[in-house]
């Protein structure tokens, strides 16, 4: 069973065809400062994601990316969407822009080495990695 997902306007509708990878929730320092906080991000391979709306996606570099990604946004409202690195097969995408039910669960925490001084790490009992898996 497909799982769409949108911005918040609209401006950006897509599908994703399953299996999606559990969450990870990233505190790296370009993701904090992307979101406006820690991110929680799903992955697929490109082929299982379609747009059904992609007239407000717009694409912006990411500059101290480990993997030279760049980031999908809506340009209409903002919304953060997607993070591509320059090479292999998947695109991650914001867990939040998701329509549940999504199946999905947090499957750990990575770039904790980063991780700001205004919250602590939740003690959910999910694996904590400094840098990516």
């Amino acid at each position: 069973m497909s799982v769409d997902g949108r911005c918040l306007c609209g401006a950006v509708r897509f599908r994703v065809e399953p299996p999606l990878r559990d969450v990870l929730v990233c505190h790296c320092v370009e993701c904090r400062r992307w979101h406006g906080n820690v991110s929680a991000m799903t992955s697929v391979r490109h082929e299982q994601l379609g747009f059904l709306d992609d007239r407000g996606l717009d694409w912006v570099g990411s500059p101290e990316s480990d993997a030279h990604a760049r980031r999908g946004f809506c340009r209409e409202c903002g919304s953060s969407l997607f993070w591509e690195p320059r090479e292999g097969d998947a695109i991650a995408i914001a867990a939040g822009a998701l329509d549940p039910p999504t199946g999905l669960e947090i499957a750990g925490h990575w770039y904790v080495s980063q991780a700001s001084d205004y919250y602590a790490l939740p003690d959910d009992g999910t694996p904590r990695y400094p840098r990516s898996v």
